[in-house]
């Protein structure tokens, strides 16, 4: 259902974009000189240890932190041909350059990662479960604590692009690019936990917020249609995870995402390719 709601958001997006191409200023009709376009592509990711906050803000019954905790990413691609598209770890966007002397553009982007505290790590826990000290080594298993946002850690964000022509046949079909983005956002994951023993399975909902920078090679080709092979480093916050009933997790981690895409391209009546410099 997100999903169908960001491709609704992008829809309108576009339909508002060429109407404005079609407003008249005086005699003269204004025209748009850019290029709208769509992406999907599939990622894999790594993330930095995280210090992870649990606290029961309705019985007390726990107040503890996981110092250092490692995470991996989960791509789910053994049955790829047999799963929906969304299944795996995915990327969709869509945006506008402006192609005006700085080349620059605007991105909605929602990017699908998983995140997965790894089981059984031998961790510092401090805190308090039932009133019981903890300053201690030991090891986390999912009895005491499973913990992952796998549908996912996403990332709803909005950046400002840089693309930097390298160079493009003289018939204009194949053109190779540098793209350059920055951007932030939300992050609306739906988390699954055990905290001893106690699950919560979602609901989707606005959790924290993220900021990111990335960089790509694209290469266009027949002006419509694209590849690209892209790297992105992000810093996720979340500031309100939800658990168990008034249960609620804070923490933060970097992540990094190797993302390969294709898309297509919609270009304005009043579009032309910059000369590369």
């Amino acid at each position: 259902m997100r999903l169908v709601y960001f491709l609704s958001f992008l829809g309108v997006l576009a339909t508002l974009s060429l109407q404005a191409q079609n407003d008249e200023s005086g005699e003269k009709k204004k025209k748009l000189k850019g290029e709208f376009f769509f992406e999907w592509g599939y990622h894999r990711d790594t993330y930095s240890n995280s210090t992870i906050h649990f606290e029961d803000h309705k019985t007390g019954d726990y107040d503890f932190t996981l110092h250092n905790a490692k995470a991996s990413d989960k791509p789910d691609w053994d049955h790829f041909f047999h799963t929906p598209l969304t299944v795996p770890q995915y990327v969709l966007s869509g945006g506008y350059f402006f192609n005006d002397k700085h080349d620059l553009g605007i991105e909605v982007c929602w990017n699908h990662l998983k995140y997965v505290v790894d089981d059984n790590q031998l961790l510092h826990v401090t805190g308090q479960v039932n009133e019981h000290h903890l300053d201690t080594m030991m090891v986390v298993t999912p009895d005491f604590v499973h913990f992952e946002h796998t549908n996912g850690n996403n990332y709803l964000m909005i950046s400002l692009l840089k693309r930097v022509q390298i160079v493009h046949s003289r018939n204009e079909q194949h053109v190779l690019s540098a793209n350059f983005r920055l951007g932030g956002g939300g992050l609306v994951p739906k988390t699954d936990s055990y905290i001893m023993g106690k699950h919560n399975d979602g609901p989707f909902r606005l959790s924290g917020y993220v900021i990111g920078v990335g960089g790509a090679l694209r290469y266009d080709v027949f002006r419509y249609l694209f590849l690209q092979f892209g790297i992105k480093g992000s810093w996720a916050n979340y500031t309100d995870a939800k658990l168990y009933e008034q249960g609620r997790a804070q923490h933060s981690f970097f992540s990094a995402q190797y993302i390969l895409s294709a898309g297509f391209n919609i270009p304005t009546k009043g579009y032309k390719l910059r000369p590369t410099i």
